[in-house]
This record gives C-alpha cells, sequence and structure tokens, in this order.
C-alpha cells in the first residue's frame, strides 16, 4: 500500500545494485528488462521521470574491456589456443558479463540521480 510522505534514507549502492525502488529499497524499479515501473508499487513513488540515458552502457563498455581484454591475452600467452577459440569462447563470456550488468548498473545510476536530485536541468525536487 502506498504511503505518503515516505522518507527513508536508503543507500543508491544498495538500492541499485537490488534493482529495487531508490526511494525506499524495497519496492520492483523494473516492470520488465530494462523497463521502469511507472511507479512503486511499494510507497507509491513516480519512476515515470527516472532515466539513465546511455550511462550504464558507457560503464559497462569499461568494465567489461577491463576484464576480458587482460583475460584474453592471459588466456593467449598462456596457451596459444587457435583463434578460432577465441571467437568461441569470449564473444559468449561478453555478451554474459554485459546483460548480468545491465539492469543493476541502469539501477544504481537512476538511484544515484535520485539520491542527488540529479535531473536534465540541474536539480529537481523528487519529494
Amino acid at each position: 500500500m502506498p504511503s505518503e510522505g515516505y522518507h527513508r534514507r536508503v543507500s543508491p549502492f544498495a538500492s541499485g545494485l537490488a534493482c529495487r525502488c531508490p526511494r525506499c529499497g524495497r519496492g520492483p524499479l523494473f516492470s520488465g528488462f530494462l523497463q521502469v515501473a511507472e511507479r512503486c508499487s511499494d510507497c507509491g513513488f513516480d519512476l515515470q521521470k527516472a532515466d539513465s540515458g546511455d550511462g550504464p552502457a558507457v560503464f559497462i563498455i569499461f568494465i567489461m574491456g577491463a576484464l576480458v581484454v587482460p583475460l584474453a591475452l592471459l588466456v593467449e600467452s598462456a596457451f596459444a589456443p587457435p583463434y578460432w577459440l577465441h571467437l568461441v569462447v569470449w564473444p559468449p563470456v561478453i555478451l554474459g558479463g554485459t546483460l548480468a550488468l545491465l539492469r543493476p548498473m541502469k539501477a544504481t545510476l537512476i538511484a544515484l540521480q535520485f539520491h542527488h536530485r540529479a535531473s536534465d536541468s540541474g536539480t529537481q525536487d523528487y519529494d
């Protein structure tokens, strides 16, 4: 049941990694894989204006690049497998890692925007 005037301090990282509402930390943030829900089912917070833009994709590119490139180089130098094996191994690793990180990264950026009251025009009143 939505409660009006709900003011509870929630860590943006805890709510983001759990993919929960940035305001209460309990209601689900997503209604689909990446579709943000219209409202929090627990506190009634309006989530329609939540937009993370391209930020999650950029961070995931950096994270996956920092992890996969050294691993691929390590495998190449230690085992010297044929190139076709690299083509079989690394694309699924990259795809799996990207899909695993996409939801929590998007939720964390939305929670950080809420926590710092950020919007396209500067700051925004979320209450």
